[in-house]
């Protein structure tokens, strides 16, 4: 397989098509296994690894931060300039409060800690891309899909939100000193990442590279609003949850019972809990069957070959299903393909935003 490499943004990054994800590790998978997967994904030319303080998921005050370790204790054994490493900061109001105390805000205080911990548990002295896990300030996000006005006030006040320069002036710090080559948003929306860009440019701080949105079969909101400032601005989406939790794997359709995220953690993706999500899944999982391929390589091939798509961010829980995932980018669906996804698209339009 050749894989191929791409900037990120209009950085001098180059960043394997593919991307490791590794939110099963340290939860769904054991330190061996994870290891595993990494030593397949690095022999298999995929150098972009993705992570998270708040890792694995679902997060735990028992687990949180267990998956960073156990990619540190494998980095440690690699050539580390061959490695694009990602991770991120987890924001307030998730109720996590085991992660910082809460935290309450993406503050100086905040960011510094958590990339500091990160480089502790990453066993390294930087990280390629650090990444704002979400927005501090109100937005739709998680299967939210209306923006909220109310929650801007609490007890008849304003709610006060770190304003966006001061979170890129505190890692324009850390950029400074070494501890991070690159930044990047994640779950972010529209007027967020103009806002990034406007005030990178106008107070000569860094300028975000990338946007880490959720995009697949049936979540595609990443095309209204934000693939002409991607395209406009340079900035590479790195695409996460392709298999929309395994439920595009088609596994749910054939056994509603199957081992997998959605019977384990029940109630975590309320996205995909939506009316008409199973509808769709069935949908594109008989197309897949019709043109003799299985529903999971269509959904990933659509998703890894996206024009905007600079990135796809793959997870497993077996070296068997990360084989499959990976192999996918060498599948590039006909323009026939291509037509009745569209058909099915505007049937079923984002039933999982």
């Amino acid at each position: 397989m050749t894989m191929e490499y791409r900037n990120l943004g209009n950085s001098d990054l180059k960043v394997s098509a593919v991307c490791l994800g590794t939110m099963t590790f340290g939860q769904q998978n054991t330190e061996d296994e994870a290891h595993a997967q990494l030593d397949y994904a690095f022999q298999h030319g995929i150098n972009f690894i993705d992570t998270a303080e708040m890792y694995p998921v679902p997060p735990r005050a028992e687990t949180v931060t267990r998956t960073e370790s156990i990619v540190g204790n494998w980095l440690k054994h690699q050539p580390r300039d061959r490695v694009i490493l990602a991770t991120k900061v987890a924001g307030p109001r998730r109720h996590m409060a085991w992660i910082r105390g809460g935290p309450e805000s993406l503050d100086r205080t905040n960011i510094r800690t958590a990339l500091e911990g990160s480089l502790r548990r990453l066993q390294t002295d930087y990280v390629d891309l650090y990444q704002l896990h979400w927005p501090e300030r109100n937005v739709p996000m998680f299967g939210q899909y209306q923006f909220d006005p109310e929650q801007e006030m609490e007890n008849g006040q304003a709610k006060v939100w770190v304003p966006i320069r001061e979170q890129l002036e505190t890692l324009a710090e850390l950029v400074k000193e070494g501890k991070i080559r690159y930044i990047g948003v994640s779950n972010e929306q529209p007027w967020g990442a103009m806002e990034f860009l406007r005030l990178a440019k106008e107070h000569g701080l860094p300028r975000i590279a990338s946007i880490q949105n959720c995009y697949n079969l049936i979540n595609r909101g990443f095309e209204f609003g934000m693939t002409e400032i991607a395209y406009r601005e340079r900035l590479s989406l790195l695409a996460y949850s392709p298999l929309a939790f395994g439920h595009l794997s088609g596994k749910y359709q054939a056994d509603a019972s199957a081992s997998g995220r959605v019977t384990q953690f029940k109630g975590f993706a309320q996205r995909y809990e939506k009316p008409n999500v199973q509808p769709a899944v069935r949908e594109y999982s008989a197309l897949a069957a019709r043109h003799g391929m299985s529903p999971a390589r269509l959904a990933l091939s659509f998703v890894m070959h996206r024009w905007f798509v600079s990135s796809t961010i793959v997870g497993a829980t077996s070296l068997a299903q990360l084989e499959e995932n990976i192999s996918a980018w060498e599948t590039r669906l006909s323009p026939e393909i291509l037509r009745e996804i569209e058909a099915l698209h505007l049937r079923y339009m984002n039933p999982a935003p």
